[in-house]
């Protein structure tokens, strides 16, 4: 993953709520597949058993997300379950119809969870954190953000 994507995942990451926070996971999953394809192609294996373990984290992360509260969440479970299983065949045959099975089914979910994030209008999960502004600058048609930081970034006083 590049520095790039890291910086913009963590931004994300310090003004999400607790939905738009699941929709990040997703979306880094996303893109550990698409690297893990990637590195099946190129027959790096390193790179490969790298994002496995990744992808398992991500996975247990969103397991570890559920509700149970609500009815889906058994029948997500089980998605994600099954994904984790598909994920074997990927890394011990390289099976790039599993990996795009897997990246389907969690497309899918993401954005199911996009639209929920769209109404969920809860404050972020992190509150001492840096708050991001974005606009355009006068003249250059660009768009800029701006971090503004606090002393105490991440701890409380």
């Amino acid at each position: 993953m590049t520095d790039e994507k890291k910086q913009e995942y963590t931004r994300r990451i310090s003004q999400a709520n607790s939905t738009d926070m699941v929709v990040v996971i997703y979306d880094i999953t996303i893109s550990y597949l698409d690297e893990t394809a990637e590195a099946i192609d190129a027959g790096d294996d390193e790179t490969l058993g790298r994002n496995i373990i990744r992808i398992r984290r991500c996975i247990n992360e969103l397991i570890g997300s559920l509700n149970y509260e609500y009815s889906p969440a058994g029948e997500v479970l089980q998605l994600y379950i099954y994904c984790s299983r598909r994920l074997v065949a990927v890394q011990r045959h390289g099976d790039t119809q599993a990996l795009g099975e897997i990246r389907s089914i969690l497309f899918r979910l993401r954005e199911a969870y996009a639209q929920i994030a769209d109404v969920n209008t809860s404050g972020p999960v992190m509150s001492n954190s840096e708050s991001v502004y974005a606009g355009l600058t006068y003249g250059r048609g660009t768009l800029n953000e701006d971090v503004v930081s606090t002393p105490n970034r991440g701890f409380r006083a």
